[in-house]
């Protein structure tokens, strides 16, 4: 039978304690939103055009594959790799090309906004630029490379008010706001505990440098590619997919994936800063991240809400499946979510779709609760809505996704420093042991942040 799920409380009372409410609540757009005349078409700038690029700037465009058209105008094109470039020139014949975006935004002067779909290293250093000249910025997960960028870009959202997004699109589902619903609406009682686990990574960790040399590809502009990381010479595996493995360019299967399989517990639970994140993994160099880890956070009490231990698990482990109530034989889902409450314990997928009691939960069916969040016009049009003034923000935007980003990048800052970490969010340092030089990274001249 499928459990119904109800709603405990006021409407009014919810959003007084929803975090989202605290968003919808903000002031209204600064000056120059406002001012930005809602019938105009976006001037849009694309970092990274392949891959997920190519999705965020289709998506963004407002690209329609039948009649070879887009809501907005893409004046813009920057990829370091040739071919790519090319090929998205094919759909926006009239954007200028550039392989280098920091020359792009100084060259190019109506872009209103930028999206920016490239390795995790170049995340920070685009957006950063793109923000200091005044354009509102999309961002795939992870926001950003370490700790420390996740702080600047906050920092800079809130002295330039652009319009930001954090490309974790589930964040925009109906699902997710289902789920925090369901859990606001006390479906298991205060939750204490989050297991998270997923099938990443896909690619190979716990290697080191690879030896030697290969000649770079005629198309790819390697220095470009390397951008704010120290130099190494071309292999392969780097590009354009492995590098997510590698620390110089990439977070891990964490930075991958738990901004997806996170976001649930984030939003639900109202997760502010961990008091405490340790590791436990095999395999981590440093040059990549382990083959496997089981990351511990520890989050202190936030107003009524209790203490809660979140676990994140890679590389193949995942949760007794005693937690979720499951016999020897049944398997646990690739990824997914299990969140244990006071009264009971719940699932889901990895946007918090398709909740479901645990056959030992103490609570099995609950009724469907009201629909409490503004649901979004989808994941994109949040976004260009906001660059365009009708609305304040988006949901992911920067002041959540932020501090989102930078407490699941202290789980990789916990496997490389081998230890307890306690955490002082207020000096971006931990108590217990200096990890600076893991807080903050290097940058080549030119890149810096």
């Amino acid at each position: 039978m499928k459990p119904s799920f109800a709603f405990d409380g006021s409407r009014r009372g919810f959003l007084r304690r929803s975090a989202l409410a605290a968003i919808l609540a903000a002031a209204a757009p600064p000056a120059f939103l406002q001012a930005a005349n809602p019938g105009n078409r976006l001037n849009l700038a694309i970092i990274g055009v392949a891959g997920k690029g190519e999705s965020d700037m289709y998506g963004a465009a407002g690209y329609d594959a039948k009649t070879g058209t887009s809501t907005e105008n893409v004046v813009a094109l920057c990829d370091v790799d040739e071919i790519r470039l090319r090929k998205a020139a094919e759909k926006f014949p009239k954007a200028q090309l550039f392989r280098d975006y920091r020359k792009m935004l100084e060259t190019v002067k109506e872009i209103d906004a930028c999206t920016v779909s490239t390795p995790d290293h170049h995340h920070a250093p685009a957006a950063i630029r793109a923000m200091r000249l005044k354009k509102h910025v999309y961002v795939q997960k992870p926001l950003t490379h370490s700790v420390y960028e996740a702080r600047a870009l906050l920092k800079a959202a809130r002295e330039t008010k652009v319009a930001t997004l954090m490309g974790n699109q589930g964040h925009s589902s109906d699902d997710v706001r289902s789920f925090c619903e369901l859990i606001w609406a006390g479906a298991i009682g205060p939750v204490r505990e989050v297991h998270c686990w997923t099938d990443r990574p896909l690619w190979k960790q716990g290697i080191g440098r690879p030896e030697g040399s290969k000649p770079v590809p005629a198309n790819l502009d390697w220095d470009l590619w390397l951008g704010p990381a120290m130099y190494r010479e071309y292999q392969e595996g780097y590009h354009p997919f492995s590098w997510r493995g590698f620390w110089d360019f990439g977070t891990g299967a964490l930075g991958d994936m738990a901004c997806h399989l996170m976001d649930p517990a984030c939003w639900a639970l109202k997760l502010g800063s961990p008091d405490s994140v340790v590791a436990y993994s095999q395999g981590a160099t440093g040059e990549t991240g382990p083959k496997w880890e089981i990351i511990t956070y520890q989050f202190p009490a936030r107003g009524a809400l209790p203490p809660v231990k979140l676990m994140w698990h890679d590389g193949g482990k995942k949760p007794d499946r005693t937690l979720l109530g499951l016999g020897p034989n049944e398997k646990v889902p690739d990824n997914g979510s299990l969140f244990i409450g006071d009264k009971g314990k719940i699932t889901c997928e990895t946007y918090g779709g398709s909740p479901k009691f645990t056959p030992d939960s103490g609570v099995r069916e609950f009724a469907t609760p009201a629909k409490t969040l503004e649901r979004s016009p989808g994941h994109y049009k949040e976004w260009i809505d906001a660059c365009k003034g009708l609305r304040a923000n988006t949901g992911s935007n920067f002041e959540y996704a932020c501090p989102f980003t930078e407490w699941v990048l202290l789980g990789n800052l916990a496997v490389l420093s081998q230890t307890l970490v306690e955490w002082d969010s207020a000096n971006l340092r931990a108590r217990n042991v200096d990890v600076s030089h893991l807080v903050k990274g290097h940058y080549r001249s030119g890149w810096e942040v």
